[in-house]
């Protein structure tokens, strides 16, 4: 089975405000609907997984139930965990508990805050986890990009043509994932930044989906406000 995984767990603290960021509401619909919604377009993904704090479970149970009430079957709403690696491992136990687990279940994981993510997108994860095992969204580096190991002045400047900025949805071959994250020593849980890491920490091979720069994630204010315009023009359309 093919799940989409999406991962909701965060608080919203750079947004400012008392509810998460993927709550907030955009053209009278929550940031994480539209999200959902880009999810359930696609037919290869049999079930969807939204995982969120558990004081938020319920809360959005209510929103699937009155925007996307069609499809609810499709989706199940669980607890996520303390860091986003144990969120993931929770997507990947639920899916173990279902019977689902074997050596061809696919996940692609996913930011709820990033709504603008594509039909191609999606399924390009789904064709690169099936063939490598692993994959991450990316879009090359515009900027330089500058390394600072003591953070105050510069260490190197590497090559910015081999250099991409880390998108999501990032997907994997759910019991190969489960394997090597039940493998790792704590030291080396504590500097995991994604689940992609944990594949090239083993030595595993990461393949690359091309993303798009308006795969954007809401985390600024900044940011909801390109959202809303953004979403503006696709109502227009």
């Amino acid at each position: 089975m093919v799940y989409g995984v999406i991962l909701a767990g965060g608080v919203g603290s750079r947004m400012g405000g008392d509810k998460p960021k993927q709550y907030l509401t955009v053209k009278d619909k929550p940031i994480i609907i539209y999200t959902i919604e880009k999810f359930f377009a696609v037919p290869k993904l049999e079930k969807i997984i939204v995982l969120c704090p558990s004081q938020w479970v319920e809360h959005t149970k209510n929103l699937i139930d009155r925007h996307i009430a069609p499809a609810k079957d499709r989706v199940a709403v669980i607890e996520g965990g303390t860091t986003r690696n144990e969120t993931i491992m929770n997507s990947i136990a639920f899916i173990e508990s279902e019977g689902n687990l074997n050596e061809d279940t696919i996940i692609v994981t996913h930011d709820s805050v990033r709504p603008f993510v594509t039909n191609r997108i999606i399924e390009e994860n789904i064709e690169f986890a099936e063939k490598y095992g692993a994959c991450d969204t990316v879009v090359p580096a515009t900027d330089t990009i500058v390394e600072a190991q003591d953070n105050t002045f510069i260490s190197s400047i590497p090559d910015r043509s081999k250099m991409y900025q880390g998108q999501t949805p990032q997907s994997f071959n759910a019991m190969k994932l489960k394997t090597m994250y039940a493998s790792l020593t704590d030291e080396e849980k504590e500097i995991l930044t994604d689940a992609a890491k944990i594949f090239v920490m083993k030595g595993e091979k990461v393949a690359l989906v091309q993303g798009e720069t308006y795969n954007m994630k809401i985390t600024y204010p900044y940011d909801l406000r390109v959202a809303k315009s953004l979403l503006e023009e696709e109502s227009d359309d």
